[in-house]
């Protein structure tokens, strides 16, 4: 089994967060969001990882580290990782074509935006399935529909009325991925008006015309990254569960002095926290210093200095400076607010 991980756009709704770092690589619950995907993904589907596909950005934004870091967590499931690049925008049915030379076999496609938490059991009589959640707003998202048999028989992009409340979260499973590969070859050739994409829909939906079985899973949870409010909703959300599994969440290499730290957070190494009330639903990185504050339900990255804060639902990004009363706010890196 391998997993092909499309993880090429800029994340522009993440600003300024996205500005000098990919959104996959976004610190959420103190660890980047496509680590803690392929780590869930490893951990819940019975056969093993041997590969992770890797299709990123321009070596301007997706440079030397970001691949050292990529290349670490695949070994880190055992598996070799391979890195590929998708140098235009031409949609998630193009990105997963970058990586041509890996699409043979068993294998899942994760797009690196989510977290989840799922069983993720592979019906082995099925020739694909796609993971799905129940949400309110079906408008909003890529839902599928079903047939009489319960198989999915389309897919349909934020649909007007009513099809059904199941939406696609990103995560697909393809016993042969050379089908899909062939289907993907094959809409590639069709020309696309100016700002049109070629999308993995496409070709699961070429499949499903051709008589191919396509089946839902589900999962227990789903958390996007897709904005400031919603990754500080996941932070928080992400803490909740890592915590319940028993995971270690604060460093014993911290300075805490005349303060609290209300669980569950997530405190980095060497983090200082002094004169301050932390929690719950923070996570503060590494070389971070915070003074005379309190921290609700807040993401807060490296080597920043906070001070005199009362902060509540806020994003702060590395390298920051902030000593101001601004009670909820989001703010990238390199920035001083006084």
């Amino acid at each position: 089994m391998k997993i092909i991980v499309p993880m090429a756009g800029r994340g522009s709704r993440l600003r300024p967060h996205s500005l000098t770092i990919p959104k996959p690589m976004l610190p959420v619950a103190g660890t980047p969001i496509v680590h803690q995907l392929i780590s869930t993904i490893s951990k819940v589907i019975k056969s093993p990882i041997d590969e992770v596909a890797y299709i990123i950005g321009e070596p301007a934004f997706f440079g030397k580290e970001i691949e050292k870091s990529l290349i670490k967590a695949a070994k880190s499931i055992g598996a070799k990782a391979t890195i590929y690049r998708q140098l235009e925008p031409l949609g998630t049915g193009h990105a997963v074509m970058c990586a041509l030379p890996s699409l043979h076999g068993p294998a899942i496609v994760a797009f690196a935006d989510t977290l989840i938490r799922a069983d993720l059991e592979i019906n082995p009589e099925v020739d694909g399935m796609i993971w799905v959640k129940k949400v309110k707003n079906p408008e909003s998202y890529g839902v599928i529909e079903l047939n009489k048999k319960k198989q999915v028989k389309n897919l349909i992009e934020k649909p007007k009325s009513f099809v059904s409340n199941l939406a696609a979260i990103g995560v697909y499973y393809f016993k042969e991925i050379e089908i899909l590969k062939n289907k993907l070859q094959e809409i590639l050739l069709i020309k696309k008006e100016v700002g049109e994409e070629y999308q993995i829909n496409e070709g699961i939906i070429s499949m499903i015309n051709e008589g191919y079985i396509i089946e839902p899973g589900k999962v227990s949870h789903w958390m996007d990254c897709g904005n400031p409010s919603i990754t500080i909703e996941t932070n928080t959300q992400m803490l909740k569960i890592l915590s319940n599994e028993n995971v270690k969440l604060i460093s014993s290499g911290i300075t805490l002095k005349n303060s609290k730290i209300i669980p569950p957070c997530y405190i980095g190494n060497g983090v200082q926290i002094i004169n301050s009330k932390i929690g719950p639903g923070v996570s503060i990185g590494e070389n971070t210093r915070v003074k005379n504050s309190q921290i609700k339900h807040s993401l807060i990255q490296n080597n920043s200095i906070i001070q005199n804060a009362k902060l509540v639902k806020s994003m702060i990004g590395n390298n920051v400076n902030f000593n101001h009363q601004h009670k909820s706010i989001s703010i990238g890196d390199y920035s001083q607010l006084k």
